[in-house]
């Protein structure tokens, strides 16, 4: 007998509501982003594509859900760096992120910015190394959280550099930033959209931009790597599916979301997210995240990270 059910069903996909997990709670950058796609998604597929937040244990909680649920392309993942980073940072962990998550689409790419308070005296990457080997341990480097970007982008800064800052983990960026601001930490490597309006407006001093090239929105940084040959971090956003998502749905939902990558208003809101436009295919968007996590498992075991 055809197997004509199966063929007709991927032919229709979507044939109703499609949620998005988010693994994070709602308003930090990931979420716009996600809302961003879901909502081009509906509109050009015809169906709701509703987001879902899912927060708890560092993106575990929401990750876990989107594991389990059934493969059958109702159920996506938004997919940050937490995903990659966590699969060394925990020991124990229900699911293996990399063979149980199929990669759909890459989105985009946020970069991160070195700030530092007004009353730390230091204006350089340079003077920062320099501050820091005077003064090991002295120096107070805030982050949304242990095992978060703001975290690991700054313990390879210390890798790289030979530095000892001590770390303090707050929960999530803002808090981070506004003990930042108010001198209580000297230091942050902050993703670009938390921090671009307190360093437009001089409450924050930018060093440099994490990323391997100048960003628009920050013209006249320097890059870390300029003075650390090789550094480069920067936090991605893509979506993700149950292992064993059939590949025409796949496929499909890549095409869709790489159309609306194309989108100039698209490009412009991410673009005012302080973020650029990541296209790719599922394999693409596959090797980055195999790259990411082996990254961030030399980094996590160097500065032995423990979850909190």
């Amino acid at each position: 007998m055809p197997d004509l059910p199966r063929i007709a069903g991927a032919q229709a996909y979507p044939s109703r509501s499609v949620r998005i997990i988010a693994p994070i709670a709602a308003g930090g950058t990931g979420d716009i982003i996600v809302r961003l796609i879901g909502q081009g998604l509906s509109e050009r597929l015809g169906q709701p594509f509703v987001i879902e937040n899912r927060p708890g244990a560092g993106t575990n909680v929401g990750t876990e859900v989107a594991v389990r649920a059934p493969a059958d392309g109702y159920t996506l993942l938004l997919v940050i760096p937490p995903a990659v980073i966590n699969a060394t940072l925990y020991e124990k962990l229900d699911f293996n992120f990399i063979r149980d998550i199929v990669p759909v689409a890459s989105i985009s790419l946020t970069p991160g910015v070195v700030v530092v308070s007004r009353q730390f005296p230091v204006t350089t990457i340079p003077e920062l190394i320099a501050y820091a080997k005077a003064k090991p341990g002295r120096i107070n480097m805030a982050s949304g959280g242990v095992g978060s970007s703001q975290h690991v982008y700054g313990e390879l800064f210390k890798m790289m550099v030979g530095v000892d800052m001590a770390h303090v983990p707050y929960r999530g960026e803002g808090p981070a930033l506004t003990d930042l601001i108010g001198g209580q930490v000297q230091v942050m490597f902050a993703l670009v959209p938390g921090a671009l309006e307190y360093v437009r407006t001089g409450m924050l001093r930018a060093l440099a931009v994490t990323t391997a090239a100048r960003l628009q929105v920050l013209p006249e940084l320097p890059t870390v790597g300029d003075f650390i040959p090789g550094y480069e971090a920067s936090a991605f956003q893509g979506i993700g599916a149950p292992r064993n998502t059939p590949a025409d749905i796949v496929n499909k939902l890549n095409v869709d979301v790489n159309a609306l990558l194309d989108d100039p208003k698209v490009k412009m809101r991410i673009a005012d997210l302080g973020g650029t436009v990541l296209k790719d295919s599922p394999a693409g968007f596959g090797r980055l995240l195999a790259e990411e996590t082996a990254k961030w498992a030399r980094v996590v075991r160097f500065a032995n990270i423990k979850p909190e």
